[in-house]
């Protein structure tokens, strides 16, 4: 679609009628199952900032594991931006996250379970399968013919349990807490500002796991190809896979958010469409958000100019 369309793209949502209380009680069942978190000072070589390794608990009390940095000049309750990590990364190690703290904010660093194997960002999270349904390669048809046992109803449960961690944090400010990330970690971030109130801000790059059933039908990049190789072979599961999806979808996490938003797009991305992408921002529920479109760019997006463009923002918010 040329850009003026799809400024104004906003299709119809396919949401379920148990939503909310499908979440409601995801989210309830974490927070009684939780345990209190660990944060283990590193003896890192890192002279500007403190790096604890954290552990907190995650869907149904599960470890869950992180970095979190802190400038070690700055006093009183801090800013926290919480960063979600792109499909088969891992925390990988300190010194790879510093732009946050050198800009004077705590940064917490979400490992991503099960993941962390591939890309060169190496992850320490298990992701205890409690079903071993037949999968595609990679998470994201991993239990996928049930919203109940479905890969990302633990990822995004984790990811709402951060926020929870960071705003009890003595060093954090409980009302300065940002949540980030870009393509998978875009979808995370989406899907804790729909399931969060309360964040100072969403920034959302070139954001996965939005406007699933069309990404499917128009790209056939990875990862969203592993769902298209999953139906080509389980030809019966088509709308029982896309009932799942629709609880994960980002679109229609976006219809409930509250906070203020900074997305990012590419136009020549094939990996998450741009379509897929303006129907998550123009379903938005927070009239406080603005879009950054490269024009040019596929799915590395804006790099350092976009960074640039979140320093912005959260500054401003």
């Amino acid at each position: 679609m040329p850009l003026d369309r799809l400024r104004d793209y906003r299709p119809d949502r396919d949401e379920p009628s148990d939503f909310d209380s499908f979440w409601d009680a995801t989210l309830t069942q974490a927070r009684d199952a939780a345990t209190e978190p660990a944060f283990a000072l590193l003896d890192s070589e890192l002279v500007t900032v403190d790096v604890f390794d954290v552990t907190f608990s995650g869907y149904a009390g599960q470890p869950v594991k992180g970095w979190l940095l802190i400038p070690r000049h700055l006093d009183g309750p801090l800013p926290c931006v919480i960063d979600h990590i792109g499909y088969n990364g891992g925390r990988s190690l300190p010194h790879d996250w510093l732009a946050w703290s050198a800009a004077g904010y705590a940064n917490l660093v979400m490992d991503v379970r099960g993941q962390g194997s591939k890309s060169g960002l190496v992850g320490a999270t298990a992701d205890p399968d409690p079903v071993g349904a037949p999968q595609v390669g990679g998470f994201l048809t991993r239990g996928i013919t049930d919203p109940a046992t479905y890969y990302y109803r633990r990822l995004y449960t984790d990811a709402v349990r951060a926020v929870d961690t960071m705003r009890a944090h003595p060093r954090i400010d409980p009302q300065r807490v940002f949540v980030a990330g870009g393509s998978q970690g875009g979808g995370v971030a989406l899907a804790v500002a729909g399931l969060e109130p309360g964040l100072a801000g969403v920034m959302v790059n070139v954001p996965f796991l939005c406007h699933i059933r069309r990404a499917t039908e128009i790209t056939d990049a990875s990862p969203y190809a592993e769902i298209t190789s999953y139906l080509q072979t389980h030809r019966g599961d088509v709308e029982q896979v896309f009932h799942t999806l629709s609880y994960f979808d980002g679109v229609n996490l976006a219809a409930r958010a509250t906070a203020p938003a900074l997305f990012s797009v590419g136009l020549m991305d094939v990996t998450c469409p741009p379509s897929t992408v303006f129907a998550a921002y123009n379903h938005y529920g927070a009239p406080d958000k603005e879009m950054v479109v490269w024009a040019y760019s596929g799915h590395e997006g804006g790099q350092a100019q976009q960074r640039a463009e979140m320093y912005r923002f959260a500054r401003n918010h």
